[in-house]
This record gives structure tokens, sequence and C-alpha cells, in this order.
């Protein structure tokens, strides 16, 4: 009898593992920027609905790396993903009553678990192979996934508070340019981290691919700044629709890059 699962051949099996770690750390990375990036935002500024919905967008991020998680318990810890899933449900219930204090709180507990996720999801930053890495590849791995983190979730911030305007136009722009300030540091950060790592795999002798590379910083980065940098002046008009177009397009170029960097920087010393 044929059965009704075959297993899958190892080249293949090997490749689902591989994204299904992608896929994780991509979500607590995301998870862990966008909810740090909200909680900067000031709920005075801005109405508690602006919280409220785009929590329910984190909560099916984690609970997707729940699932996730659940799929391979011995390789992925579903504890972070368990708690980050559940305080972002709290945190959505808070803000439908307008609690403030609690619900930036709430927030910044997000970040931090999903951070935490994010570095167990890290292959070689904890556990007994941290000892053969040299502290630069130590420093950097463990700032791979903030930086990223901080990228991923102040693009998205921004462009979610741009399209919010839509909704009640009346609020202050003072937040959403704050957003892109905080959305430029975090690309300077970023390519910081990604040009200190690719300067250090290049003197290993084992360069990346080239145009994969390319993608990586001219979708990544180096596209993203223009972008925002085209957000800012848009905002002096002020034009926040035409914003908040400029910032979808950012996000994509955002998502382009920190995939493509983590499917660089899997096979590399150093993230890239």
């Amino acid at each position: 009898m044929t059965p009704l699962a075959a297993p899958l051949p190892p080249k293949a099996e090997t490749c689902h593992n591989h994204g299904m770690l992608l896929l994780v750390q991509f979500l607590f990375r995301t998870s862990f920027g966008l909810t740090a990036a909200m909680a900067s935002v000031s709920p005075r500024q801005v109405t508690s609905g602006y919280y409220r919905n785009h929590l329910y967008v984190v909560l099916g991020m984690n609970f997707l790396g729940l699932l996730a998680a659940l799929s391979d318990p011995e390789r992925f810890h579903v504890t972070p993903a368990a708690v980050a899933a559940a305080l972002t449900y709290v945190g959505a219930v808070v803000w439908l009553y307008e609690g403030r204090q609690v619900g930036r709180v709430l927030l910044a507990a997000v970040a931090i678990v999903s951070l935490v996720g994010a570095w167990l999801a890290t292959p070689g930053l904890l556990g007994g192979s941290v000892n053969g890495l040299s502290p630069a590849a130590l420093l950097l791995k463990w700032a791979d996934a903030p930086s990223a983190g901080l990228l991923l979730g102040t693009t998205l911030a921004a462009m979610f508070l741009g399209h919010w305007y839509l909704n009640t136009p009346t609020m202050e722009l003072t937040p959403l340019r704050r957003l892109l300030a905080l959305m430029m540091g975090a690309i300077v950060l970023r390519a910081i981290v990604c040009g200190v790592g690719l300067a250090l795999q290049y003197s290993t002798g084992t360069p990346p691919q080239a145009a994969f590379l390319a993608l990586r910083w001219l979708a990544g980065l180096i596209g993203v700044a223009g972008l925002a940098a085209m957000a800012w002046a848009t905002l002096k008009i002020p034009n926040t629709q035409s914003a908040t177009g400029i910032l979808y397009v950012a996000v994509v170029g955002v998502f382009i890059g920190e995939l493509t960097s983590q499917l660089l920087s899997a096979n590399l010393l150093f993230p890239v």
C-alpha cells in the first residue's frame, strides 16, 4: 500500500526546515520592531484605535509564529510566541477601553518577549556553539535581530500611522514625523550592522552572492532611505495621503531587503 504521507527527501526537508527558521525569525523581528515603534508614539496625539487595530496585526504574527513553533517544538521555543500572543490580545483589550499607560507597558512587554524569541531562534547565538564565535561575530549576531526589527517595525508603524490619518485627519503630524525620524535612524543602524558584517565577511574570503547582495542593499537600505526622505519632504506640503503611498513602497522594499538579508546571512558568519 502507498503511504498517505511519504517522507520528504533529505534536500527538500532541509529547505523546509530552513524556510521555517527564516519565517519564525522574520515574525519575531517584525513583532518586536512594530510594538516598540508603536510604544514610542504618544497616545495623547494619536487615537487609541491606531494601537488596538494594529495590535491585531501583531497578534496574527505571533499566532503564526506559535503555529510554526508547535509544528517543530524540538527546534523552536514555543513559550515566546505564546506569551507574546497572549500579551498582544490583552493589550488590544486594554486599548479598547482607553488604557493608555497600561497599553504602552504591554506594547513594551510584547517587544521584549518578541526580541527574546528572535534571539532564541538565531542559530549559534545561544548554547555551546557560542564558544566557537569571535567577539565580532557574536556582537553582530546579537545586534542582527534588533537592528532588523527596528527597521521593519518603524517602517510598518509609520505606514500604518499614515493610513490612520485617513480615518482621523485632524491628528497632529508630529507623531508621523517622529516615526519617520526613527525610521531614518533605524536605516543608519541597520546599515552599520550589515556594513561591518559585510566587510568582515569579505575578509574571510567567502563573499556573498553579488546579485542578491545588490538587491538587499539597493532595495532594502539605499532605496528605503530615499523613500523615507521623500515621505519627509511630502509631509512639508503637507500631504499625508501621498506620504503614506510612499511608505507603502518603503514597506515592500524593507521586506525584500530583510528577507534577502536573512537568506544570505543564513550561510555566512556575519549578517549582511
